[in-house]
């Protein structure tokens, strides 16, 4: 069965070519105009992605993400932005969404990056520590099973899609849950930003990107607690490791 996509935009143009391009490549396509249509049409047909425009009149993309937030629904939603800032997709990831591409947008990008929503993450296979895109960094192995992930203090239930740093539970979006699974199942492995985007995004944007940059800040603003250890170090020049200092 195609996998089902619906997507948000008022812009008549950008829809149609959208709708027919996301056609093309597989998809089964609702293209609606505003808010209250995306809405109306994600609690009756329940689809496999969103693509939602920021910018629409009435309720905006923003909007529908914390309705169906505020729902329980975890379907995963891709912005369309006209906004480049960062406080910007900031917002976007506040309200909700997984992800957001910055018009004007190559439809490979929508593509790589619907991919990567609509997929499970995987371990990195690492062999003996410095090559395949990752280094070894001394530390206490991670102990992972099919449902549940536990390394520096982290706990991850992974049927549950929920994630704990002690006893507080964090509240993340299915991108940056995926990201830290990504860095949990590997803590104590430094992992490169071509690896990351990879196995996250399932495309290497390349070396001008911020996107990376972007998430991990944010995941560390919800990890980070007063008087504790950073968990999710950068190193410079190579990429980022989870671990307990």
């Amino acid at each position: 069965m195609p996998q089902t996509v619906l997507l948000a935009e008022d812009d008549r143009a950008i829809r149609h070519a959208l709708e027919r391009a996301l056609s093309l490549e597989g998809y089964e396509v609702t293209a609606v105009a505003d808010g209250v249509e995306a809405l109306a049409h994600a609690h009756r047909e329940q689809p496999d992605v969103l693509v939602l425009d920021v910018m629409m009149p009435g309720i905006d993309g923003l909007q529908v993400c914390r309705v169906l937030r505020a729902e329980g629904d975890r379907t995963p939603i891709l912005m369309l932005t006209a906004l480049v800032e960062t406080a910007d997709r900031i917002a976007g990831l506040d309200a909700g969404a997984d992800d957001y591409v910055v018009k004007p947008f190559d439809v490979e990008e929508v593509f790589a990056r619907l991919r990567a929503l609509l997929r499970r993450t995987s371990p990195v296979t690492t062999g003996g520590g410095s090559g395949g895109g990752a280094v070894a960094d001394p530390g206490r192995e991670p102990q992972t099973s099919d449902r549940q992930v536990e390394a520096a203090g982290l706990r991850m239930d992974l049927q549950a899609r929920r994630a704990w740093r002690g006893r507080r539970e964090l509240e993340l979006t299915r991108t940056e849950f995926e990201l830290l699974e990504l860095l949990a199942r590997n803590a104590g492995i430094v992992l490169d930003h071509s690896t990351i985007y990879d196995r996250i995004w399932g495309y290497d944007f390349g070396p001008g990107s911020k996107n990376l940059a972007v998430y991990v800040g944010y995941l560390r603003r919800k990890l980070d607690e007063p008087g504790a250890p950073q968990l999710i170090h950068t190193v410079r020049g190579v990429g980022y490791v989870l671990r307990e200092d």
